[in-house]
C-alpha cells in the first residue's frame, strides 16, 4: 500500500467533514474547509510549475497556511521546506539556496528580509500571505480563490520526501533532514500507540519549523483532533486559549512551563481541560512535574531529534520516580546504547544512543557522506551520550557533540565560531553553553583577539547583530590569550567548561 500523507486529509474530510479542524485567531476551519483549501493550493502550485519532487519554502509564523501547504503539496508529491524565522538573513540565504525551492511562501513580517536577499536566491515565484503583497510577489489568497477545489490526482508518497527540515550543523553548516510520507505516517502511528489520553484538542505554540511541532500535524488529522494554533509565543494568550478552547494537550519546552507561571494571576486560569503536556528539548525539573501533577496534569518527557521525531517517552506513572529520564522507546522505535566499537553496553554504562525504525529520516538533502556517517546498517547514530537503568529507562547524559539548548532552540557552537572568525579582530574563537536562569542555557564565547587590536564584550555582541540569529548571539564574552586544543587542533570544550563555568 502506497501511503500519501495528502490523502489523510481527504479521508478525514470524508469521515468528519463538519468537525472543527483548525483554529488560529479569527480563522476557524472544518476538516472539509481545510481539505478544500489544500486542494486549491495543490492546483495553484501545479499552475506555477511545481511538481513531483519540487521544493516549496515557507518563511512565516504559525499560520493556517502551514497545514494547507503540508497536505496540498503532499497530494502532488512536492516537498515543503519550513525556514526558521529566527535566523539572520545570511543563514536563511544559505538554506534557501541549498534546497532550491521553486516557490517561496512568506508572511508579511519577512517582506523586508526576503527583499534584501532575493537577488541571490534560486526562487522563481514568491507568494505572500498578505492581502497587500509587494510588487515582486503574488497573493496567496488570490491564488487559492482562482483554483479548483477538486481532488487532484495523487502523486508520489511512500519513500518520497514530504518535508525537509534543516538542523544546525556541527560542522558550521545546516543540513536538511529528508522526512518521507512513510516517516510522518509512522510517527503518527507511534504517537497514537504510545501517547494515550491526549484528548481531542491540541494547542500548538512551538514554531512549526521545528519537528516538535510539525511532527504532530499528521497525527492531528489522522486522529481527527482539533488544532489550536498560536502564531507566536505569548504566554498570556497561551493561557487564555487553554481556557477558552478547552485544550486537552500541548507540546512545550521546560522554559515555556516556567514562563506560563510568570503570567500575572497564573493560578486563576482554568487548566482543568488539560490532560497531557509533552515536553521536548531538555529535562523537566522535578518540582515543575510535581506542581503540574497537583492539578491532575501529566508532564511527559520526550526524546527525539529532527532525524527521528519519536525516540523515547516517559510514562506518567514514572514521571517523578524516574525524574531526569527521557523514558522508554516509542512503540515502533528501537533503541540501543553502544560503545566506541559499536558493541551494546550494559545497564548504567554510558554510550552513544542509536535509533532504528520507520520514523528514521531518509537522509540529509544532497549530503550522501553525512547520511552514510549518520545512518549505519539502518541505525541512526544520534551523537548523544546516554545510559539505561536496570528498569529499561533511558537517560541522556551529554548533549550531541557540544550542542547548546537555549529556550528549546538547538544551538551548535561551530556555526557561531565560524561567524566570529569572520571578525578581523578575532584570531581564535570557541563557544560553549553555560547555565542560565531564564533560558536553561545561554551562549558564552571565548575569543583570542588579533595582535595589535582591541575588542570589548559589548563591541563583539553588537558586531554579531544581523549576522546570526538573535538566540545564538553570545550573552557573555571571555577574552583570553589562548584556547586549549588537542594535538590534532580540536578545541577542548571540556577544559573550557571546567575553566569558565
Amino acid at each position: 500500500m502506497n501511503i500519501n500523507l495528502g490523502e489523510f486529509l481527504t479521508k478525514r474530510a470524508l469521515l468528519t467533514p463538519d468537525r472543527e479542524a483548525l483554529v488560529c485567531e479569527d480563522v476557524r476551519r472544518t476538516f472539509s474547509d481545510l481539505n478544500d483549501r489544500a486542494n486549491r493550493l495543490a492546483y495553484a502550485m501545479k499552475k506555477l510549475g511545481v511538481g513531483h519532487g519540487d521544493r516549496v519554502g515557507i518563511l512565516a509564523f504559525n499560520e493556517p497556511e502551514y497545514f494547507e501547504l503540508f497536505y496540498g503539496l503532499g497530494k502532488i508529491g512536492a516537498i515543503l521546506v519550513p525556514i526558521n524565522y529566527r535566523l539572520a538573513g545570511p543563514e536563511m540565504q544559505f538554506i534557501i539556496s541549498d534546497c532550491e525551492p521553486k516557490v517561496m511562501v512568506f508572511g508579511p513580517e519577512y517582506i523586508e528580509i526576503l527583499d534584501s536577499i532575493k537577488k541571490d536566491l534560486p526562487v522563481k515565484e514568491y507568494i505572500a500571505i498578505s492581502n497587500e503583497p509587494p510588487e515582486w510577489a503574488k497573493s496567496y489568497e488570490s491564488l487559492i480563490n482562482e483554483s479548483s477545489n477538486k481532488e487532484p490526482e495523487l502523486t508520489g508518497g511512500g519513500e518520497d520526501t514530504l518535508a525537509i527540515l534543516y538542523t544546525s550543523g556541527t560542522t558550521g553548516r545546516p543540513k536538511g533532514a529528508e522526512l518521507t510520507h512513510n516517516n510522518f505516517f509512522w510517527s503518527s502511528v507511534n504517537g497514537s500507540a504510545t501517547l494515550m489520553g491526549t484528548g481531542d484538542t491540541a494547542l500548538v505554540a512551538l514554531p512549526l519549523f521545528h519537528i516538535g511541532a510539525l511532527g504532530g500535524v499528521p497525527m492531528y488529522i489522522h486522529r481527527g483532533q482539533r488544532t489550536i494554533l498560536l502564531k507566536t509565543l505569548d504566554p498570556q494568550r497561551f493561557l487564555e486559549l487553554i481556557e477558552k478552547e478547552k485544550v486537552t494537550a500541548f507540546g512545550s519546552v521546560p522554559a515555556l512551563l516556567d514562563f506560563l507561571k510568570l503570567v500575572p494571576d497564573f493560578e486563576k486560569y482554568d487548566f482543568s481541560s488539560v490532560k497531557v503536556i509533552l515536553v521536548y528539548a531538555a529535562p523537566v525539573p522535578v518540582t515543575l512535574i510535581k506542581e503540574y501533577a497537583k492539578s491532575g496534569i501529566e508532564v511527559r518527557q520526550l526524546y527525539g531529534m529532527t532525524e527521528c521525531c519519536t525516540g523515547t517517552v516517559l510514562d506518567p506513572e514514572s514521571a517523578v520516580s524516574k525524574a531526569g529520564s527521557c523514558g522508554r522507546p516509542f512503540f515502533h522505535t528501537d533503541i540501543r546504547i553502544v560503545d566506541v566499537q559499536n558493541n551494546d553496553v550494559g545497564p548504567e554504562e554510558k554510550g552513544e544512543i542509536l535509533m532504528r525504525g520507520p520514523v528514521v529520516m531518509k537522509g540529509y538533502w544532497k549530503r550522501p557522506e553525512a547520511t552514510a556517517d549518520t545512518i549505519v546498517d539502518g541505525w541512526l547514530h544520534s551523537g548523544d551520550i546516554a545510559k539505561m537503568d536496570k528498569d529499561g529507562f533511558y537517560y541522556i547524559m551529554d548533549r550531541k557533540k557540544d550542542m547548546i539548548i537555549s529556550g528549546g532552540e538547538n544551538i551548535y557552537p561551530a556555526e557561531i565560531e565560524d561567524s566570529l572568525l569572520g571578525n578581523p579582530k578575532i584570531m581564535d574563537a570557541a563557544v560553549i553553553g553555560y547555565p542560565h536562569e531564564k533560558w536553561g542555557e545561554a551562549v558564552k564565547a571565548i575569543v583570542v583577539v588579533t595582535q595589535g587590536e582591541t575588542l570589548t564584550e559589548e563591541e563583539l555582541i553588537e558586531w554579531c547583530q544581523g549576522k546570526i540569529g538573535k538566540f545564538k548571539i553570545p550573552k557573555t564574552v571571555i577574552i583570553t590569550e589562548e584556547i586549549p586544543r588537542s594535538p590534532t587542533g580540536k578545541i577542548l570544550k571540556t577544559v573550557l567548561r571546567e575553566q569558565y563555568n
